[in-house]
């Protein structure tokens, strides 16, 4: 057993893994380490055993379980932290051995997750998770599982009791199910009215704490939390930006990606995910200054496909340079960037790539259409939007955002007059 420190700290825990070669488990005790340090605990102590599967009763072997229990005993330790999912029979068998309160991975991202929300929407997100998780293993643990106390694993941003009868669990999943379909529609009016007012749209993703919202506030001075810690911001902000060429594209900060991000949470978080689905470009943000920043990277790649983001235009930008060992060693084409936004550095070359990679959806000019031709301005209105209009001798004199499949049409009566 490796033990990381001897300072006294509470609430203090111990995080256990189990090595079965499905994934690089050391990454993954590092990422639980963050995880557990974010949530407000000191993991002192760790241990990873090498299976070739999980135990079904306690995860890990018994055996190595019992020395876990008489190794923690002079280190004073609350709660053991598995990096993996653990059903109600585990949990409770694991209690009985060690003797303190034992949680998994989803919990404790789920504990953080009802820390940081702060909008209606992103606390009902956390809740129906909540709720899902406790009632598909609420068998077996009783009413230990029934309520929402204040330690680690059992916060929550909605009832201070989660009822023991399982009907009244789902009860509340559907009430926060329907309040979530009511945000959800109200999301997508605000969708389809940037697309009818032909405003472009940029999602920033990537994974957890690798500078997004920093991103976000050096470009745009939007004033969004910015912690070094992991899942610091989980609420949707968005904020113009101009572009070189001319264009303005909206900023969206969307809820960062993480490795074998529990299922439970890419459900409920769907929606505010699902603004990298419907944006014009998205900005894959990397930390470089790490040397798993490229695995990150794709961790978030292979998300964003799951969201069908397949065919949307995608730049790296390769965050933290000043941080960077080496970051002239870091692939360089027409479709990446490598700034610091923490010092504001290389915007320059990002907004540039921005422009360049982002898709010409529409265009705004001046017209002077004829009167033979006003079906012309219907089409522009139906799928683009006119901001004035002049009635002339030679015809009506608008100012108009014209949707470029319907460019063609109109392109021969563009004036270059200002004005009537």
């Amino acid at each position: 057993m490796d033990i990381i420190s001897q300072q006294t700290h509470t609430p203090k825990a111990i995080l256990i893994g189990v090595d079965t070669g499905e994934f690089d488990s050391a990454l993954s005790m590092s990422e639980l380490y963050e995880l557990s340090k974010t949530a407000g605990v000191k993991a002192v102590a760790d241990v990873i055993q090498k299976r070739q599967n999980y135990d079904s009763a306690a995860c890990i072997g018994r055996g190595r379980l019992t020395e876990i229990a008489e190794s923690i005993k002079p280190l004073y330790i609350d709660i053991a932290i598995f990096d993996h999912e653990l059903t109600a029979n585990q949990t409770k068998n694991i209690e009985d051995i060690l003797g303190i309160q034992v949680i998994d991975r989803t919990t404790l991202i789920l504990d953080i997750f009802a820390q940081r929300a702060i909008s209606r929407e992103g606390r009902i997100q956390v809740e129906l998770a909540q709720n899902k998780y406790r009632l598909a293993h609420l068998a077996g643990k009783g009413i230990e599982m029934s309520r929402l106390g204040g330690g680690i694993g059992t916060r929550g941003p909605g009832e201070s009791k989660l009822e023991t009868d399982k009907r009244h669990i789902r009860r509340r999943i559907e009430t926060l199910e329907s309040e979530l379909k009511k945000l959800e529609k109200r999301r997508d009016f605000h969708r389809a009215r940037r697309k009818k007012d032909g405003v472009l749209t940029a999602a920033i993703v990537g994974y957890t704490n690798v500078g997004k919202s920093t991103l976000l506030n050096a470009l745009t001075d939007a004033g969004v939390l910015a912690e070094n810690k992991l899942f610091a911001t989980l609420d949707t902000t968005s904020r113009m930006l101009a572009l070189p060429d001319g264009r303005s594209v909206m900023l969206i900060d969307t809820v960062g990606l993480i490795r074998r991000l529990p299922h439970q949470l890419i459900e409920a978080f769907k929606s505010t995910l699902e603004e990298a689905a419907c944006a014009d470009i998205i900005l894959n943000v990397i930390d470089i200054s790490t040397d798993d920043g490229l695995k990150q990277a794709e961790v978030a790649d292979a998300l964003l496909n799951e969201l069908g983001c397949e065919n949307i235009p995608r730049i790296k930008v390769f965050n933290k340079a000043d941080l960077a060992v080496n970051p002239e060693n870091i692939p360089h084409d027409s479709k990446t960037a490598i700034i610091s936004a923490r010092e504001k550095r290389g915007f320059t070359e990002l907004l540039q790539c921005i422009a360049q990679n982002l898709p010409e959806t529409s265009v705004r000019k001046k017209f002077l259409i004829p009167y033979s031709e006003t079906n012309l301005i219907n089409i522009i209105r139906t799928n683009g939007k006119v901001y004035s209009e002049q009635y002339t001798p030679d015809g009506t004199f608008i100012d108009a955002l014209v949707d470029i499949k319907n460019f063609h049409l109109v392109s021969k009566y563009i004036t270059e007059v200002t004005d009537y």
